[in-house]
């Protein structure tokens, strides 16, 4: 914008509230801010002042025009803030590292027979939510253990409690059955409401209830059930012998503090509930390099309560808050109750602030080291890549595909993006094969690279106007990795060479028996050496395109109600699925088994084994 407009822009800003957004000469948005006064906040930027700091200047460099939103109060510009930074994501704002969703623990309460799920994305649809977690791994963990505990439904099914058998989960103790009636709808909602109480800390409620039932059993002569009720006293109290008692006083608290080291910021979050540390999730911040410890602190607590799932009514920090008074005000609006900002300066509050910064300084160290290995690794494992492949450069985007079906049944592409030895996960894209009948991998490998790239020509000829010169559909890259050997190699040739890039875009297959490389118009495969970063690169690749496939394969074949892929495994029927899933417990461990656990399952031989093997 020409500064004289900008000028005149500048002079009609009004006094009220609001919010703000600064923007580059491209139009995007590199900063959002909020003030109880648009007119003498803006201005300030294009003051001459000795007191800019020199992310400031950097940022008052790059404006070339802006837009503001007056709203009602300040509260309300605390909130449009922080929806615009999670929508925008502006290069000079401090922001939560990861732009995607964090996972929560979502039990649908507004249902007769409530389910346990993990989603990411929270909605008002009358549910209970418990996160947000960085780890999804750590909440099915939570969930592996709360479902041991508390044996609640996983199926979709219409619970009507006459349904004529239940199913194996139920058999091995990881279902209650309501299906079947084998708990009524109250019992089955009291079960769920202690796993609520789980989750919120409260293990000293469930323990108390579940005591109260089990004498009740016992003095009604049911003596079955006083003894199951024990055991699960037992093992409530066993899971949470582990939690730390962290205050005398039973109160839900968050503890905040934050460490950093040149440019890298890690937040940690204690979570205390009823005066027990419960858990503990850390977050790493971009944007923070320049920022002083209290405006990091007030972005991080505005963008991960505006996300939260629960508020508690007091959160320790490890300095003070310009905006203290504004965020309370807006978390007691969340909360519905009051919430207190407290820096403690001695006693055992101020001792858990130093165990946090502690923790923080520990975990950024930790990752740290992790991410300068991982670089080191990858520089090495591309040079190595092109050296034994040939390729004119270090493939700095590298494109794995793989398919996965059964028997054709529910059959999906994928195609996954390394750039610079490191998973690109927004680049990432699946496919449902349409074309395709019956078992024909190399034809559906065919499908899904004459979609990828069709899309590909299109955005460079600009004759799709549903893709963006951006779009990551027009990149092409340095490498592609088949899995599998010279037949899916030869068919993936036969594409590129359709779309006139079989000289522009290398391409190589990755078989898995004995990890050969096969290379075009070579007739031997190329063997690296087992300890070669770039033979363990080409591996990840590979089998993280196989994971991504086999997920959404089994998305599909689950919407179908192919609920167990124990069915469909020639040679094991009720009887072996049964005793497989009662000795492991689950699909996941059943796969990770070996040939001569499997073996070791009742009913089960060598030769069935083998077959469940392959077919996992």
């Amino acid at each position: 914008m020409d500064q004289l407009l900008l000028k005149d822009k500048l002079q009609t800003l009004p006094t009220k509230p609001g919010v703000y957004l600064m923007k580059d000469e491209g139009g995007e948005v590199i900063y959002v801010g909020k003030s109880v006064n648009l007119r003498h906040r803006v201005r300030s930027y294009f003051q001459a002042s000795a007191s800019h700091s020199l992310k400031l200047h950097r940022l008052i460099c790059h404006i070339a025009d802006f837009d503001f939103i007056v709203t009602d109060s300040e509260i309300e510009a605390l909130i449009l803030e922080c929806n615009l930074i999670k929508e925008h994501r502006p290069k000079y704002n401090i922001r939560l590292k990861d732009d995607k969703r964090y996972p929560y623990i979502k039990i649908t309460w507004q249902e007769d027979y409530p389910r346990v799920i993990v989603t990411r994305r929270m909605e008002r649809d009358g549910a209970r939510y418990f996160g947000p977690f960085t780890a999804v791994w750590a909440v099915h963990q939570t969930l592996d253990m709360l479902r041991k505990l508390f044996p609640y439904l996983t199926c979709k099914r219409e619970i009507t409690g006459q349904d004529k058998r239940a199913c194996l989960y139920y058999h091995i103790g990881r279902c209650a059955g309501p299906c079947i009636g084998a708990i009524s709808r109250e019992e089955y909602r009291a079960l769920i409401k202690r796993i609520c109480l789980f989750l919120e800390g409260k293990a000293e409620e469930i323990v108390a209830d579940l005591q109260a039932q089990m004498t009740f059993a016992a003095e009604a002569l049911d003596f079955e059930r006083a003894a199951a009720l024990r055991d699960q006293i037992k093992a409530v109290e066993r899971v949470t012998k582990q939690q730390k008692i962290a205050l005398a006083v039973g109160k839900d608290e968050d503890v905040i503090a934050l460490a950093r080291e040149n440019d890298d910021t890690c937040v940690q979050v204690f979570f205390i509930r009823q005066g027990k540390l419960i858990g503990r999730e850390y977050f790493i911040l971009d944007g923070a390099s320049e920022e002083d410890e209290a405006q990091i602190v007030a972005s991080f607590v505005k963008q991960f309560y505006d996300e939260a799932a629960y508020v508690p009514t007091k959160i320790i920090l490890p300095t003070n808050v310009e905006e203290a008074m504004i965020i309370e005000s807006w978390l007691r609006s969340k909360r519905g109750s009051k919430v207190k900002l407290h820096v403690p300066k001695w006693g055992r509050q101020r001792e858990l602030v130093r165990m946090a910064t502690e923790n923080a300084a520990e975990t950024l160290a930790s990752l740290r080291a992790q991410w300068l290995l991982d670089e080191g690794r990858s520089v090495e494992a591309l040079a190595q890549l092109q050296e034994h492949l040939g390729l004119d450069e270090a493939p700095t985007r590298i494109e794995g595909y793989d398919i996965s079906n059964i028997q054709g049944t529910a059959a999906t592409g994928s195609m996954v993006v390394f750039v610079k030895g490191v998973p690109r996960k927004s680049d990432y894209r699946r496919f449902r094969i349409r074309t395709v009948e019956g078992a024909d991998d190399y034809a559906m490998m065919q499908e899904v690279l004459r979609r990828r790239f069709k899309r590909a020509i299109e955005g460079r000829a600009g004759g799709s106007p549903k893709l963006k010169e951006a779009d990551v559909w027009t990149i092409l890259p340095d490498l592609i990795i088949i899995d599998g050997g010279k037949g899916q190699l030869n068919a993936t040739l036969e594409v590129l060479e359709e779309h006139g890039l079989k000289d522009e875009v290398p391409a190589v297959g990755l078989a898995k028996k004995r990890e050969e490389i096969f290379l075009p118009g070579r007739s031997e495969p190329l063997v690296l050496p087992r300890d070669s970063q770039g033979l363990y690169l080409l591996q990840r690749i590979r089998d993280e395109a196989h994971r991504f496939a086999l997920g959404y394969h089994r998305q599909l074949r689950a919407k179908k109600g192919l609920a167990s892929i124990l069915e469909e495994i020639p040679g094991i029927g009720p009887k072996r699925r049964q005793a497989l899933l009662k000795h492991f417990g689950s699909i996941d461990a059943i796969r990770q088994a070996s040939v001569e656990e499997l073996a070791a399952v009742k009913g089960m031989t060598r030769k069935a084994a083998k077959i469940v093997r392959e077919n996992l």
